[in-house]
């Protein structure tokens, strides 16, 4: 199976300030829906990481996030692609729960769903948390310049980390790639 995780907030979509509350906040970032409709044609299974502590910190409601996530498998389909799960962490890091990114369980918990091996899996983000979670999940981080990602990749000195100007790009290295294979 191919599949790539993506984050959701400054990949997928602007992300917000400090949080999307609501499905008419949520939007999507240039060429992102048209990025994960291309890896669909391709074959690609998508899964979506998210850490949401807008939940716990009770910003947000299990309820509106499911109404967001409704908007952006929307808007995914009639680019042409598909999201096939999304798993989002409800917790701060006051719970230190073992799901939210930097911890690896959001990403262990995809692998159990989908039986994929993380360690040909691109994890696709925009922030350190991101990054850590793939690392010590053992699978493939890949850094977006997107969202937080520009401040990240200067901030954390990640030059070890492959690192793309945003998700198309990352899209159009992948596909070159694999047509080249």
């Amino acid at each position: 199976m191919k599949l790539v995780i993506l984050d959701r907030d400054g990949v997928i979509n602007v992300d917000g300030d400090p949080i999307i509350r609501s499905p008419e906040e949520w939007q999507p970032l240039p060429g992102s829906l048209e990025a994960i409709a291309r890896l669909t044609q391709a074959g690609y299974q998508i899964a979506v990481a998210t850490n949401q502590s807008g939940i716990a910190r009770n910003i947000l409601t299990v309820d509106t996030l499911h109404e967001i996530h409704s908007k952006m498998h929307q808007c995914v389909r009639e680019a042409g692609g598909e999201i096939d799960v999304v798993f989002f962490c409800p917790h701060s890091d006051a719970n230190e729960c073992e799901c939210r990114k930097p911890m690896p369980g959001m990403l262990y918990q995809i692998q159990e769903r989908l039986g994929v091996d993380l360690a040909t899996v691109a994890v696709v983000g925009d922030s350190l948390r991101d990054m850590q979670a793939a690392m010590a999940a053992d699978a493939r981080p890949v850094l977006v310049k997107t969202g937080k990602g520009e401040k990240t990749l200067e901030k954390h000195r990640l030059k070890h980390i492959p690192f793309f100007d945003d998700l198309a790009a990352f899209v159009d290295d992948l596909l070159t790639e694999k047509k080249e294979s």
